[in-house]
């Protein structure tokens, strides 16, 4: 369990933060850039200062009396550019952070990079250095996991891999992540419990599904979308669209459903306020 009374002035923002978050929780962080974020992300991590309180697994990390160093927190911080060592291979990359052998054996085999140890970042895709970053930081075997926008410089193949595997990662380990996205597929496919952020408050705090889940009126136009799921409501079945910026639930019939998979590129087109989707 965490839970966080945070406090801190963010030039004329006030950051005003009150949560507990369940252990083992993946957490999804959004709003508006400048809303504070990034911020909490540091705070939690140790690299500024705020006042108020953190406790972790009833471990005072934060108060009047007290503030660990980020070596102290039990953390894994994995930032949008890799902060890799740009000298060291990538096994040498993680055996830095713990010489548990075993434990860089198995994150490097279960994220397919076992072939690359001996290589150098710059070698590397960005993608596999994304990876690397992501297992250096599971290392530690951290009570917290804190991402800030990992995957978003990544193209939408390897994004959409890595989402898979940070998600497998996170199951294995039951590490309490926090993410920060604006991307609301990456959130609905990862997270258990989405925060809103405005202006330095949490103005929503629920489901992704409850949040994001917007269906909008028939139009005819076509759209083009990254198909999340599909579910079955009472007697009929429901695909799951990621849309730019939002998610639609679009009806569908047993035929397109044999046509379709999660993961697929789809178009939703509306003919007299008829939804129809196919596969791209």
């Amino acid at each position: 369990m965490i839970t966080l009374t945070i406090k801190k002035d963010l030039l004329g923002i006030d950051l005003d933060v009150d949560l507990h978050i369940n252990k083992g929780e993946f957490v999804a962080l959004s709003g508006h850039s400048g809303s504070g974020k990034t911020t909490l992300l540091r705070i939690l991590a140790g690299l500024e200062d705020a006042k108020g309180k953190i406790n972790v697994d009833d471990q005072i990390w934060l108060d009047p009396h007290t503030n660990k160093s980020i070596q102290k927190r039990e953390i894994g911080f994995v930032f949008q550019d890799y902060a890799l060592f740009e000298n060291m291979s990538v096994e040498k990359n993680l055996l830095f952070v713990s010489k548990d052998q075993k434990l860089c054996d198995h994150l490097l085999e279960i994220t397919h990079m076992s072939t690359f140890r001996s290589r150098l970042p710059a070698q590397l895709s960005g993608g596999q250095k994304q990876r690397v970053a992501i297992c250096r930081a599971l290392m530690r075997r951290p009570k917290l996991l804190l991402l800030d926008e990992p995957l978003s410089a990544l193209d939408p193949l390897t994004r959409s891999s890595l989402q898979k595997e940070l998600l497998s990662l996170h199951k294995e380990f039951n590490t309490t992540t926090i993410l920060v996205s604006h991307d609301p597929s990456e959130i609905y496919k990862l997270a258990s419990r989405l925060l809103v952020l405005d202006a330095g408050k949490v103005i929503k705090d629920g489901s992704p599904k409850e949040i994001l889940l917007k269906t909008k009126g028939s139009q005819k136009l076509s759209f083009s979308g990254e198909l999340l799921a599909i579910k079955k409501v009472d007697i009929i079945h429901l695909a799951i669209v990621a849309i730019g910026q939002q998610i639609v639930e679009v009806i569908i019939n047993e035929d397109e459903i044999k046509n379709l998979q999660v993961g697929d590129l789809v178009s939703v087109s509306t003919k007299a306020f008829s939804p129809q989707i196919r596969k791209i």
